[in-house]
């Protein structure tokens, strides 16, 4: 079993407080580069490895776009999504499939109930039952897909770590991260997904946000058109109350969380965080995220204090606000 970083190496992150008691504590690590590139803080190990789930999207959309899928504006945005599967989400997914003469048969992510609790209810009441298309990587794997046809690779097996596709998005990978890969496993949704250190994530996600469509090098080309099809397309991303939708429609960057308390966060600047909570919960990590892009001055605290107001980081008691969830004292 390969060894991820550990709890001796963890730093306090964030806290919960109820009514003045700290009651629980997030440690992890994270990270954060300078507009130019360069590590200006480090808290806990952030060069050990993680598996960045779907905080990589961004890295594979990239890859999938230089393979030949041809895609702007909300189907780019989609690309690298992890969404609440509304109907609006499932009419883009489709769209996408549809112009590159599939359907929702050719997904291979796993059938899933949307996390928009209205749209659930609606298919609940409607006698619907999951689908490929409500799961939350449906967006990815429509990218995918149409990679695969743009080239000519078989769309069949296009999740196996050998198919061209996934060679290809690790050597892209490789290539954003300035890291070898040391591990590769399987996403929830099937896909693989590659172990790197968060310097490697946030160096990758750095490159991204900061690229230019005007750039001489492809690579960048389509990195800058991706992060502008996510900042003028922030629904696309999470989805009404959504974190990453709720950071990037009030602070303008760019931002992708993943499982396991995940996240990473480009200001407009370029200057870039990647984090990682070590329980593996998210709750916090966007507010911790946007409180290390202030700290290094590349965003305003009183940009933060309002996002965490939009934020679900009340404590209740009673039904009412007794406390909060905030950054910690690591930070």
């Amino acid at each position: 079993m390969l060894e991820t970083f550990k709890v001796a190496d963890a730093v306090e992150l964030a806290i919960v407080e109820r009514s003045g008691f700290v009651e629980s504590r997030h440690a992890g690590s994270a990270v954060v580069l300078s507009s130019e590139g360069e590590v200006v803080a480090r808290h806990g190990d952030p060069d050990a490895l993680i598996l960045p789930r779907s905080s990589l999207k961004p890295l594979q959309a990239v890859a999938c776009v230089t393979a030949g899928a041809a895609l702007d504006g909300e189907q780019l945005a989609l690309g690298t999504a992890s969404h609440s599967g509304t109907d609006r989400h499932v009419e883009v997914v489709r769209e996408m499939l549809a112009a590159g003469g599939l359907n929702e048969d050719d997904l291979a992510c796993p059938p899933a109930w949307p996390s928009h609790a209205g749209t659930r209810r609606e298919m609940i009441a409607d006698h619907a039952g999951e689908a490929r298309i409500r799961m939350n990587c449906s967006g990815k794997h429509a990218l995918m897909l149409r990679a695969c046809v743009a080239t000519g690779w078989a769309t069949d097996g296009y999740l196996d770590s050998s198919h061209p596709l996934q060679l290809h998005i690790r050597e892209v990978v490789e290539r954003l991260t300035g890291e070898k890969i040391a591990h590769t496993s399987v996403d929830g949704c099937g896909a693989p997904v590659h172990a790197i250190t968060l310097t490697g994530l946030a160096r990758g996600v750095h490159r991204i946000g900061s690229a230019s469509e005007r750039s001489p090098f492809a690579l960048h080309r389509v990195a800058g058109t991706l992060v502008r099809a996510v900042r003028e397309n922030p629904w696309t991303i999470g989805g009404p109350g959504e974190p990453d939708t709720i950071a990037i429609e009030r602070l303008g960057v760019f931002a992708k969380g993943g499982a396991e308390g995940v996240m990473v966060m480009v200001a407009p600047d370029g200057t870039s965080v990647a984090l990682k909570m070590l329980d593996g919960s998210g709750r916090a990590a966007t507010v911790v995220a946007a409180m290390l892009l202030a700290r290094a001055g590349a965003i305003a605290e009183a940009d933060v204090d309002a996002l965490s107001a939009a934020l679900p980081l009340e404590v209740l008691g009673g039904g009412l606000p007794v406390g909060a969830i905030r950054a910690g004292a690591g930070i």
